[in-house]
């Protein structure tokens, strides 16, 4: 049986070699700081299994996060000189195999729906192929592996070094936002357990009118895009909008279709997330990997849309959900 730490444990090999590969290289001025984020990083995915099944204790889980965050929030990682071809080379190559260089992208998600709707069901010796309760995620990373083969072969390439360069190349622009969404995640959980929702909802039962329906509506859907602007992620901010206002108010007091407004509250939080630098993966992350000159230009441009959309939703849920 193929279980979920296996690919834990990948996802964490890559990491070390990728700092390993950072302290090689003195064209970057901070390799110590970005080797310690990336391979502490990495040590994590291996520690987190002991973590889980309670052999180990989890205090040292939490050290090494506070760690990460120190050395990303205070600066000390950096980018050294790439190792991918020029943007000449880069231009000749996909003019050469035009279309074709989709393929690797495509085969991930070819391959992880096959995985996680066939080979679930797939048994040998009577055990099933993949660990119950965590087949989509093998399957994306079954996804992954094919598709680096997929790419490997097309390109013709015979060393993995190659791709594990330009990935550390990807790893470093990106820097401490990768991990961002999951800390961001995280957070949600604690604003939930410490009673956040509770009193942003009695705070709003306080002052919200009886009665007024579009007020509340407006309130929740605006909450949701002000939550996730703060918070950088809509699935941090859903259960504490939702605790506060969405279900006791509309859902209970207003008797309001739940499906509905919960659907229509996380895409108010999908709004926020197009206008806020919290969610890097989103905003700032393509800023640098594309080399814009305004790191903030994506934000900016999907402003007047998030708005309109905002507006939209508080409409559609006044008018639809009730």
């Amino acid at each position: 049986m193929i279980k979920s730490e296996y690919f834990f444990w990948l996802v964490g090999a890559v990491f070390l070699v990728m700092a390993a590969q950072m302290v090689m290289d003195r064209s970057n001025p901070k390799r110590f700081g970005s080797a310690g984020f990336w391979g502490l990083l990495g040590a994590a995915f291996f520690y987190s299994t002991g973590v889980v099944d309670k052999s180990l204790p989890a205090e040292p889980l939490g050290v090494a996060v506070l760690i990460l965050i120190v050395l990303g929030g205070c600066g000390l990682t950096g980018k050294g000189t790439s190792h991918t071809p020029s943007r000449e080379k880069r231009a000749a190559s996909a003019a050469r195999f035009g279309n074709k260089l989709f393929l690797p992208a495509l085969t991930i998600p070819v391959v992880a729906m096959i995985c996680a709707t066939l080979v679930k069901n797939w048994k040998i010796g009577g055990e099933p192929v993949l660990e119950p309760g965590y087949e989509t995620i093998l399957a994306l990373g079954v996804g992954a592996i094919a598709a680096l083969v997929v790419g490997m072969v097309l390109l013709r390439e015979r060393k993995i070094s190659v791709p594990l360069h330009s990935g550390r190349n990807m790893l470093e622009s990106m820097g401490w936002a990768l991990i961002l969404p999951q800390l961001l995640a995280v957070l949600g959980s604690i604003f939930q357990s410490a009673g956040v929702g509770e009193q942003v909802g009695r705070i709003t039962e306080a002052v919200l009118p009886d009665g007024q329906k579009f007020v509340a509506v407006a309130v929740y859907c605006c909450g949701m895009a002000l939550f996730t602007i703060v918070m950088g992620n809509a699935f941090a901010a859903f259960p504490v909008m939702t605790a506060a206002i969405g279900w006791p108010v509309l859902i209970e007091q207003m008797n309001g279709n739940a499906p509905a407004i919960l659907a229509i509250g996380m895409l108010c939080g999908f709004c926020g997330t197009l206008v806020t630098p919290m969610a890097a993966n989103f905003n700032l992350v393509p800023a640098a990997l594309l080399e814009l000159k305004d790191q903030y230009g994506p934000i900016k441009a999907q402003l007047p849309t998030a708005a309109a959309l905002l507006v939209c939703n508080v409409a559609i849920m006044a008018l639809f959900a009730f």
